[in-house]
């Protein structure tokens, strides 16, 4: 299992340091990051943790998947790897 965890739904408030103080609880966090929009520069609600180990990734999403933060539900499960499509010419 890949340490990468895709984090979704998150209050749009939620900072990187927030999101690395969250995870942190239940291990190592090799990074954190919140993805915002490139126009309005505002957050768009979903994020990636790296988690030193996959036993700690699997913690993480066991204990995070739908605990409310902000009033609303994460989204939390394994990452997938980003699909690019080849450009046709």
């Amino acid at each position: 299992m890949p340490t990468k965890i895709f984090v979704g739904n998150m209050p749009y408030a939620m900072t990187k340091e927030d999101l690395s103080k969250l995870f942190s609880t239940i291990g190592t966090v090799n990074s954190a990051s919140v993805i915002f929009d490139r126009e309005t520069r505002r957050s768009r609600g979903f994020g990636f943790v790296e988690m030193s180990t996959e036993e700690e990734t699997k913690e993480a999403i066991e204990a995070f998947h739908e605990m409310e933060v902000g009033g609303r539900k994460l989204i939390v499960s394994e990452a997938r790897e980003k699909k690019v499509e080849p450009k046709e010419e």
